[in-house]
């Protein structure tokens, strides 16, 4: 894959991580790829639940294709102001309080205004507090510090803060001379900004595509539910791309494109399984084929609630999911090139 296209993605993905959207609060990334897709010509619609749509005809529109990922992230709601002035958090998506622990945070007020704070623990001081290091991270024993001068709940509810403000973490986003790129949240928005990209290059290149293809931006994928809803009748096959997930006993890794065959919810469609890794191997493109033990996707959201299509997941390799994430530039132009083969190619059915 051309090394212009890859920079070009990754230049998108800066700009993604930095946009806070916590599951909930998503408008301002929906925006940021609504203004992207408009200025290279490609109509978007909006559905009810916040999430935005875009088509691109294709020469066959009674079979229709659809390429998801997710702008939501993890995150977390203001749950309680303690008395101390301190904010207690109630968790957005699947991830461990431990994961957090010392982060930069912003909350966000209902009026739009914000503020800064530091995930910690209570018993942080090691010079006070005789167990800091035994103490259970969880709810009660963590909370947020503002950076501002207050003492009492009263104090900071004369900011504006209030119970259900929305906090995001710092995404911490950084590039490095070897090709990695480090941030949370890049769990989805890697995929988002090798959609995007992949938008782009069809529409410079005036490329036709075989059949109708949707590119859904989903925003509540952390919780369950973001890519379960408007699927066209014509819709054949539906390919979430979403993040491959590395640990002891994975495969999948950091410079190849991620082919996931199972994860929590069952297998995925064994013959557009087949058919991804046909285009991969025909291609050159390195991948690696996967479980996912503890992982559902919008793919798998839309099974389950019923829809008659042909489903499938790939993604790029990302470390440590869930909590400081790592990929390579690689696994980006990867995913990006079986993509790019992927909404050129015949449907297996």
């Amino acid at each position: 894959m051309e090394q212009e296209r890859i920079e070009e993605i990754v230049g998108i993905l800066t700009n993604l991580v930095s946009i806070p959207s916590p599951t909930g609060n998503t408008e301002k990334a929906i925006s940021y790829v609504e203004e992207f897709l408009k200025e290279v010509g490609v109509e978007t619609t909006r559905n009810r639940k916040g999430g935005l749509i875009a088509t691109i005809p294709g020469k066959d529109t009674s079979s229709h294709r659809m390429l998801t990922a997710h702008l939501d992230t993890l995150g977390a709601m203001v749950k309680e102001i303690k008395p101390s002035g301190r904010l207690k958090i109630d968790l957005i998506g699947g991830f461990k309080y431990n994961s957090i622990e010392g982060e930069y945070c912003t909350i966000e007020t209902s009026s739009g205004k914000t503020y800064t704070g530091t995930i910690l623990m209570h018993q942080t001081s090691v010079h006070v507090y005789k167990d800091a290091g035994k103490a259970e991270r969880n709810q009660d024993n963590m909370e947020i510090r503002i950076d501002e001068k207050v003492h009492s709940a009263g104090e900071v509810r004369a900011l504006g803060i209030e119970v259900g403000d929305f906090v995001s973490f710092d995404p911490r986003v950084e590039v490095t001379p070897s090709g990695y790129i480090k941030s949370r949240h890049l769990d989805d928005k890697a995929s988002v900004a090798i959609l995007m990209e992949l938008i782009k290059k069809i529409k410079t290149d005036d490329i036709e595509l075989p059949y109708t293809t949707h590119f859904l931006f989903s925003n509540n994928e952390e919780i369950g539910y973001g890519g379960n809803s408007n699927i066209t009748p014509e819709t054949v096959e539906y390919l979430a791309v979403d993040m491959g997930a590395m640990g002891d006993g994975q495969s999948t890794d950091e410079y190849t494109v991620s082919i996931c065959v199972k994860d929590a919810s069952g297998p995925y469609h064994y013959g557009l399984r087949k058919k991804l890794v046909s285009l991969a191997e025909e291609h050159g493109i390195p991948y690696k084929l996967d479980i996912y033990p503890y992982y559902g996707s919008d793919a798998s959201a839309a099974i389950r609630s019923g829809h008659d299509i042909v489903h499938g997941l790939i993604g790029p390799g990302i470390d440590s999911s869930h909590a400081f994430e790592r990929t390579h530039k690689l696994s980006l132009g990867h995913t990006a090139a079986l993509l790019f083969e992927y909404v050129q190619s015949d449907m297996v059915l």
